[in-house]
């Protein structure tokens, strides 16, 4: 079968991971490490799939977490070192990432002022989320540097200010962007933070380096990093998210039903809002293989999912061939930023999780049910 993610033996829906599209993102990834010093660590918040690890930490050096869940779930599914940044930390989130941390970001100075001491006792590095103000990011959903942010320090902010037990900064402000986009943020960086880098024993640049993207020019990346490491003799760190498990995978799902209302609807087993939501946040409109844009095939179907909420619509598009009921719609590049959203809302079916090994057979490690659903809430 040419396509086998229309194999029985895929069921529906499901997100299927691709063993041999990840193994050659990480491949890229140990490269980049190797020729330009620094560290690569895996963004939980982006891509979670702890069936997977086993094969991501044979490249990666450990995961960064945005919470003290995502903290424990890097130590005991990852097991090599665990990052933590913020925006804001409770008692509690102190107490379970210190049992588990190595760094450490606060997102402000009275963070960092109140929780000093209990990082220096535990040993665990300290670091401040700096805010560049300089904005790359395309969407405003994800611009962490957008006027008004709450993400990061200022400049302005720090001056007067005694550093003192902090050995690293932490910026991040990219979002899917290239290796010029970085360019642009470390001058701005140099620029508005140099006095304090000499200072520093690392700089994380966080996530948003989509080296894993065709054209991507991973040559130039590696160059800034070289510079950047060479220069303040600083550890340099990078945390993808959607560059790991980019274009590695779709979610399977079929058609339930055809409706008819001004143009023919097609009713999947999936639902956008539960199941990927970024279509309707973003907005963003994924590729379906073997599909195109409404009018450009003979067909076209507006899609919508199954949840009863109005606009759970993913868009329309055109088909070789009529649709019914049982015929597979396979959603692509649907692994990173997408599981790690899905919610149970409706109480509607949540997609299954499965890889697809580097042998060729499927390996189904996720069938969801009531109990899930149930578990949910109380």
């Amino acid at each position: 079968m040419s396509n086998p993610y229309l194999s029985p033996a895929i069921p529906s829906p499901c997100y299927v991971l691709n063993e041999n599209k990840l193994i050659a993102n990480l491949e890229l990834m140990e490269r980049v490490q190797k020729e330009s010093g620094a560290h690569i660590i895996l963004a939980l918040k982006g891509f979670s799939m702890w069936s997977s690890f086993p094969v991501v930490r044979q490249y990666l050096k450990g995961c960064t977490a945005s919470s003290a869940w995502e903290a424990e779930l890097a130590a005991d599914t990852f097991g090599r070192e665990v990052h933590a940044y913020s925006p804001a930390y409770k008692d509690y989130d102190i107490e379970v990432i210190l049992k588990h941390c190595n760094h450490i970001s606060f997102n402000s100075l009275t963070q960092w002022q109140r929780y000093r001491d209990q990082c220096t006792a535990a040993g665990v590095s300290m670091g401040l989320r700096i805010n560049p103000e300089h904005r790359e990011a395309e969407t405003e959903l994800y611009d962490p540097s957008a006027p008004g942010s709450r993400l990061g320090v200022p400049a302005a902010q720090l001056e007067g200010v005694d550093l003192t037990g902090i050995e690293g900064f932490h910026v991040h402000n990219l979002c899917e962007c290239d290796s010029y986009a970085l360019e642009r943020t470390l001058a701005a960086v140099e620029k508005r933070f140099a006095k304090y880098l000499p200072q520093l024993k690392w700089l994380n640049l966080g996530g948003g380096h989509l080296m894993t993207r065709q054209g991507y020019d991973v040559d130039h990346l590696i160059a800034q990093l070289k510079r950047l490491r060479e220069t303040y003799d600083i550890e340099v760190i990078l945390e993808p998210g959607s560059a790991v498990a980019w274009q590695t995978g779709p979610l399977v799902s079929e058609v339930v039903d055809i409706v008819e209302n001004n143009g023919q609807i097609a009713i999947l087993d999936i639902s956008a809002t539960a199941h990927m939501p970024d279509v309707l946040e973003m907005p963003y409109r994924p590729a379906i293989t073997d599909a195109a844009d409404a009018g450009v095939k003979p067909f076209t179907y507006r899609l919508g999912g199954n949840s009863c909420l109005a606009g759970d619509v993913i868009g329309e598009y055109s088909f070789d061939h009529e649709l019914k009921p049982g015929d597979r719609v396979i959603f692509e590049d649907m692994i990173h930023y997408t599981m790690v959203k899905t919610s149970f809302f409706n109480g509607v079916e949540h997609p299954s999780i499965g890889i697809l090994r580097s042998n060729g057979e499927f390996e189904l490690v996720r069938k969801f049910g009531y109990e899930d659903f149930k578990a949910r809430l109380s």
